[in-house]
């Protein structure tokens, strides 16, 4: 019986040094082959959609030939596994550059240190050309529909009651692919928002605004009317000292708002005299409504006013205006730069 029972020791003790050196084989295996660089001799771009499981994203880069071997992948998923970290994984565009091995890439798809995507608004731009473009770009989830009006727009993305027109801000957006429409709006109206608070906060004294939505509206008058930076505080106190006094701010810009869609890019004697809510011409003091996305810079101006004295001007035809403090002054500015001396 004793001979049995050390047999049966020895035997034991033989399978667990077996097993041991197994699970040390392994592992030291598993240790090499993470450290191992992945199979790529240039970048390779890896994605990885949101809500994705890691195990798909591995068997993805397994059927691109990332890996140098079935148990490169497989051990990079045991690791992410048994440390927790798949549910660390974000979405997005990764380029894998020759010499990363698993682990690296892992570290890449943990921190979303992804290739961003990128789309410019422009200063000076309409709400809806911001969102058309914004539908039409390829790398973000679409998840309003191209005819929603803009109040429900408005709400889904948490501004309810308020016009979108220039309420979003002008710049240049880098995202992740598979960002939504909803989370990018979202965000250009948080940024304009914040803007404009921060500008308002440092306003100049005495100026005529009945709040910071009525300077954005100026702002975007001024964004409208020169792409001269040096001009813009300038023809905000124009704008300004015209409100003072009871003028007409009589700007183009607005009125080819009104027009919309209509307009063919001539404005005409009919389309000044023409009512509505955005003529200029035809109704006394801001529009109800800005008219454009304006800029920073726009928006500084329109609170930093340039106080000359002129309440004229007159475009140069070089991109620049005269400015003229009395109407004579004016006439004369206008026989010399529109009608060229006659």
């Amino acid at each position: 019986m004793k001979s049995l029972i050390k047999a049966l020791l020895r035997i034991t003790l033989v399978l667990i040094l077996l097993a041991a050196a197994a699970v040390a084989a392994v592992l030291w295996d598993a240790h090499k082959q993470l450290k191992a660089p992945l199979s790529i001799s240039e970048v390779e771009r890896v994605s990885i959609a949101r809500g994705e499981r890691f195990a798909t994203v591995i068997e993805h880069m397994q059927a691109d030939g990332l890996f140098t071997s079935v148990r490169q992948g497989y051990y990079l998923l045991l690791w992410a596994r048994g440390t927790d970290l798949t549910r660390r994984v974000k979405a997005g565009e990764f380029d894998l550059a020759p010499g990363s091995t698993p682990l690296d890439a892992l570290e890449m798809f943990i921190e979303g240190r992804s290739v961003l995507s990128e789309l410019r608004l422009p200063e000076g731009w309409k709400f809806s050309q911001a969102f058309a473009l914004i539908a039409s770009h390829e790398d973000i989830e679409h998840t309003l529909p191209n005819d929603i009006a803009s109040d429900e727009l408005m709400r889904r993305i948490g501004y309810a009651g308020v016009h979108p027109e220039g309420r979003f801000f002008p710049d240049t957006y880098r995202f992740t692919k598979g960002m939504s429409d909803v989370e990018l709006l979202r965000h250009a109206a948080r940024l304009m928002t914040e803007t404009l608070d921060a500008e308002w906060q440092e306003r100049a004294p005495e100026l005529p605004y009945a709040s910071a939505n009525e300077a954005l509206t100026m702002a975007s008058i001024v964004e409208k009317e020169t792409g001269a930076a040096f001009e813009r505080a300038r023809i905000a106190g124009l704008f300004l000292r015209r409100l003072k006094v009871g003028m007409l701010l009589q700007t183009d810009p607005t009125v080819i708002y009104g027009i919309g869609d209509a307009f063919d890019g001539n404005i005409r004697k009919a389309d000044l005299l023409r009512d509505t809510p955005y003529n200029s011409y035809t109704r006394k003091g801001l529009p109800p409504t800005p008219i454009c996305l304006p800029g920073r810079a726009a928006i500084h101006a329109a609170l930093h006013p340039e106080d000359d004295g002129s309440v004229f001007f007159v475009s140069k035809g070089d991109g620049t205006h005269q400015f003229s403090k009395t109407l004579a002054e004016h006439n004369a500015a206008v026989v010399r730069y529109q009608l060229k001396g006659r």
